[in-house]
């Protein structure tokens, strides 16, 4: 029985099938752009081509993500939040404590052992502490996005970024560069106040409950996630592709209505 989980994100757009007796069959990950209904036809398109079927052959499809209303075909929406934690229960059953962060916002979510959501927090107000946060500081700082995380692990000071807007956090990130601060400890701010906000959501949440799983595009930087283990004075668990696990999760939910 094939199933399909579609992501749409505001940044990327991910699709996956699921099969009852192979699990994971394949996925694929795109930039969501201004379309963001064509860009979840087309991820679903080329994800159908790892296991050469057609749409005929899915039972079922959930969409999540922000976009999720825009996946004409789906045959129910489901909230990321629901999708979150039914993914990362499936990957890492004793997990208890979420953190999303996404292109837009950033989610910590607690869940129990049966992989429900007990509660969460979100910050979808403002783009401070988010993947776009990140984004925006390395324009200013002219560095390879995919570097920042792997160069702010030489950091020799422990700057702080204390501006919670994204436009003055930049002023301030240009300032220092100004001052002559290395860029290691620059970027090493920058993450260590992401992870500062994230904490500010986990304490709202009663701190930290173990085990603790990061999801989201930003955790393939490995500066945001070292800072985030120093101030949760713990270490995070990540999946070999952390983008998917909405779209896994809609999967997995797929899968329970056709059954």
């Amino acid at each position: 029985m094939l199933v399909a989980g579609i992501d749409i994100g505001s940044i990327t757009t991910e699709a996956l099938l699921f099969d009852k007796e192979m699990g994971i069959v394949g996925y694929t990950i795109l930039q969501t752009g201004a379309d963001s209904r064509k860009t979840a036809e087309i991820a679903l398109e080329k994800v159908l081509t790892y296991p050469g079927k057609g749409a005929s052959d899915i039972s079922y499809t959930i969409s999540t993500g922000c976009g999720r209303k825009r996946a004409a075909f789906a045959k129910e929406s489901v909230t990321e939040i629901t999708c979150l934690a039914k993914g990362v229960n499936y990957l890492f059953p004793d997990a208890r404590t979420i953190i999303d962060i996404g292109g837009q916002d950033t989610k910590v979510i607690r869940v129990n052992e049966k992989g429900r959501v007990v509660e969460f927090e979100m910050n979808d107000k403002c783009a401070a502490g988010t993947g776009r946060f990140i984004e925006v500081m390395a324009k200013a700082l002219n560095v390879d996005l995919d570097k920042i995380g792997d160069i702010s692990l030489g950091h020799k000071k422990d700057l702080t970024i204390s501006s919670i807007c994204t436009v003055f956090a930049e002023s301030e990130v240009i300032s220092l560069v100004s001052e002559g601060e290395e860029l290691e400890d620059i970027l090493y701010g920058i993450h260590r106040a992401i992870a500062d906000r994230t904490m500010g959501l986990i304490n709202r949440l009663g701190g930290v409950e173990k085990e603790v799983i990061m999801a989201g595009g930003v955790a393939k930087n490995i500066g945001v996630v070292k800072a985030l283990e120093k101030v949760m004075n713990t270490s995070l668990k990540i999946y070999v592709e952390p983008q998917i696990i909405g779209a896994l999760g809609a999967a997995i939910l797929a899968l329970e209505k056709a059954s």
